[in-house]
């Protein structure tokens, strides 16, 4: 076996069984010899209860990795503890703002803890891993996905903080802090503060090109065959392939059997076909992995190793399972260019329709429905054209001087709204 440095992400909607799926996964490449960390994101852990591990285990060892059998890890942020050892003075700022505003201790310090920090604290300690060489493989089980968007965005975001706001903002606060000190209605951040904010980000530089680099991180999408988990998947998948994240495969758990003969959950066996084949025609050509509802819960390591024997079977968990981005958006002359990879697409005839916010394309018997960016739910399809393999899609914005007509689409190729 080689070794290789792994990151797998994990993000669905609550509920669909993604701890699960993730955990699962860990413990399949563990037995296979990768040194592997399962990673929680969630405020609202449950890693621990997966593997059914004893509560005073979880206590002993809070917010630290916890061995779980040979070569498998699992960790659970102390979001809290973390803040108070490695961040004292941003998390006394915020306390005391809090304080300043009426709340009492223990609310001010709950309060401290904002928005966002379980996903620095995450890419912290995936920062430290990386380059301590401490796993192979690295397993984050992310938060529901408006969560798990905000810890792949957090890089960029601090970056352009760093780059634009902070020594502007600390040198004004060193002039006027004397002054104005006395006279705020809320305590004024010292310069220890803003030390803390650069040391914080000193630690965290580099993880954003591990997060891009396709040849180590990838996202799976954990789903069921429901009408509102799907269209949730729908945005994750776009908002993933935004961030240049690479997605390599759509698990959908939670299948009833085929062979149910009892009429109730017949109805629900035919209900979920239909949904089934909808995600087969979304994400095409991505992987799409289907797992069974099992006959009683999955915890533990024994229903984990069901879990992860239905899902890969004698296959490594770790391999990439898609290597190419089925669509991504380009920015070009104040528009837009969507680029599909149709390698075996029938060139002769293309139907492009606006649904709501969907881009609906149809090639003879292919048809894939790309869901938009709220920037260009108002946009326009302006013409297409194939790059080889590439079906390029112009979009242009209202008022740009285009119109879906002000271009020439392929032969045959046809736009329709509605």
């Amino acid at each position: 076996m080689v070794m290789k440095r792994r990151i797998i992400l994990f993000s669905g909607k609550g509920g669909v069984g993604k701890t699960s799926v993730a955990a699962a996964t860990g413990l399949k490449a563990a037995e296979r010899g990768y040194r592997t960390l399962v990673m929680s994101l969630d405020i609202a852990h449950s890693l621990s209860d997966a593997f059914d591990l004893p509560v005073s285990l979880h206590e002993k060892n809070r917010g630290q990795p916890i061995p779980v059998g040979n070569n498998l890890w699992v960790q659970e942020i102390d979001v809290q503890e973390e803040m108070e050892r490695y961040w004292g003075e941003i998390y006394k700022y915020f306390a005391a703002v809090f304080r300043s505003a009426g709340l009492q201790d223990i609310m001010a310090e709950e309060m401290a803890i904002l928005p966002g920090m379980e996903e620095v604290v995450g890419l912290l300690y995936l920062n430290q891993y990386i380059e301590e060489n401490t796993y192979d493989l690295i397993i984050l089980d992310c938060a529901p996905t408006g969560e798990a968007l905000r810890f792949i965005s957090l890089p960029s975001a601090l970056d352009w903080f760093m780059d634009k706001l902070f020594n502007f903002e600390r040198t004004v606060m060193k002039m006027v802090r004397p002054v104005a000190k006395s006279i705020s209605p809320i305590p004024l951040p010292e310069d220890s503060y803003y030390a803390a904010i650069e040391r914080l980000y000193e630690r965290l530089k580099g993880i954003d090109r591990v997060l891009l680099d396709h040849r180590v991180t990838t996202a799976r999408l954990v789903t069921n065959a429901e009408k509102v988990v799907l269209k949730e998947t729908q945005r994750a998948f776009m908002y993933l392939c935004l961030y240049e994240i690479a997605v390599d495969a759509i698990i959908v758990n939670k299948l009833f059997p085929t062979e149910v003969a009892d009429d109730y959950f017949k109805k629900w066996v035919t209900t979920q076909a239909g949904y089934i084949a909808q995600i087969e025609e979304y994400f095409a050509p991505l992987p799409i992995m289907k797992i069974e509802l099992f006959d009683d819960q999955i915890v533990g390591l024994e229903g984990l190793t069901r879990m992860a024997t239905a899902l890969y079977g004698e296959s490594d968990p770790t391999d990439i399972l898609y290597t190419r981005k089925p669509y991504e958006f380009i920015s070009v002359d104040g528009g837009y260019i969507l680029k599909i990879h149709l390698p075996f697409a029938d060139k002769e005839h293309i139907d492009l329709y606006r649904d709501a916010n969907e881009l609906i394309i149809r090639i003879g018997s292919f048809k894939r429905h790309i869901l938009l960016p709220h920037k260009l739910l108002k946009a326009r399809v302006a013409g297409a054209e194939y790059q080889g393999n590439d079906l390029l899609i112009r979009l242009t914005h209202p008022g740009n001087g285009s119109s879906t007509t002000d271009s020439s689409p392929p032969p045959g190729a046809t736009t329709t709204s509605g």
